[in-house]
């Protein structure tokens, strides 16, 4: 499935999707339609869809849509015809993965804005995930609900959330507006292709991207890729972080060892959460309720 559903008051009629990303109606007197929810595969499509399909669109897939429910479709300016053999308006117009995020956003009440948003890139999508997963335990311990968004496993708090990966921009939303709506207050990203597809972060505000990485420039190599790949954005306020002397040593204190990728990847952990605030104290605490329960 991908797709994603307002809820409450986050309603979109044809006439504001037209107007605000220049899209033509056809006919003009659907304006007042309103929509409830996006769907980017005619087997997402549910009563009160627009569909916004992915990739080439054709008649048969169109009328399928139209047969399952699908208030409005969102179809190329060369499918203009097609509205004379359908029973539902077309928004004409070339889609990119921009607008169909800020559409989203709009359904759903923009989740990301309302969760703190945490991103884990390793050198490997196996990395990536053994970061997510364990920085989502970590800030577990901490006290914060979390919401984990990981290919193997994820969760939503304590329950797990049945998914088809990689996900879509619809699907993370979606995701997001589960996690949110279950009450976490932080979200936990794997980026990695097992997980999401390319462009499917876009235009959502990543808060702490913690990256497995050796030095400064690589860091910065593997952020600048990552960006380009799956569209996240970083105000000023957010912050690109790897492992640290002082992450290290609290890492290898907990570990009792000296050497192995076990306290590394818990280093890169640490420095996540110390790049949120969280105070040193909580950190010390947090790393003791988990050596006890280990």
């Amino acid at each position: 499935m991908s797709m994603v559903s307002g809820s409450g008051a986050c309603r979109m009629t044809l006439a504001d999707l037209a107007s605000r990303y220049g899209f033509e109606l056809v006919p003009r007197f659907a304006q007042g339609v309103t929509v409830t929810s996006l769907a980017d595969d005619v087997d997402s499509v549910i009563p009160g869809s627009l569909y916004v399909p992915s990739g080439a669109v054709n008649m048969e897939r169109l009328e399928r849509a139209v047969a399952r429910g699908a208030y409005a479709a969102l179809v190329p300016r060369a499918l203009r015809g097609a509205g004379e053999r359908l029973s539902i308006p077309l928004l004409l117009g070339e889609h990119r993965d921009e607008q169909v995020a800020a559409m989203a956003d709009a359904l759903t009440g923009a989740p990301a804005q309302a969760l703190a948003m945490f991103a884990c890139l390793g050198r490997d999508a196996a990395s990536s995930e053994r970061i997510a997963r364990q920085l989502g335990e970590f800030l577990h311990m901490l006290g914060n609900p979390v919401g984990v968004l990981c290919a193997s496993d994820t969760q939503s708090l304590d329950r797990y959330v049945d998914m088809r990966f990689p996900l879509g921009v619809l699907d993370v939303r979606r995701t997001l507006s589960v996690c949110l709506e279950d009450g976490a207050s932080a979200m936990v990203i794997a980026l990695d292709d097992d997980t999401v597809r390319h462009g499917a972060l876009c235009a959502a505000d990543i808060d702490v991207l913690g990256i497995e990485a050796d030095t400064d420039a690589e860091r910065d190599v593997m952020d600048e890729r990552a960006r380009r790949m799956y569209g996240y954005v970083m105000d000023e306020r957010g912050r690109v972080v790897g492992r640290t002397a002082e992450s290290d040593a609290f890492a290898r204190q907990a570990a009792d060892i000296e050497g192995g990728e076990s306290w590394q990847t818990l280093s890169l952990v640490i420095a996540m959460a110390m790049a949120a605030g969280v105070r040193r104290s909580n950190i010390r605490s947090a790393l003791r309720v988990s050596r006890e329960l280990s």
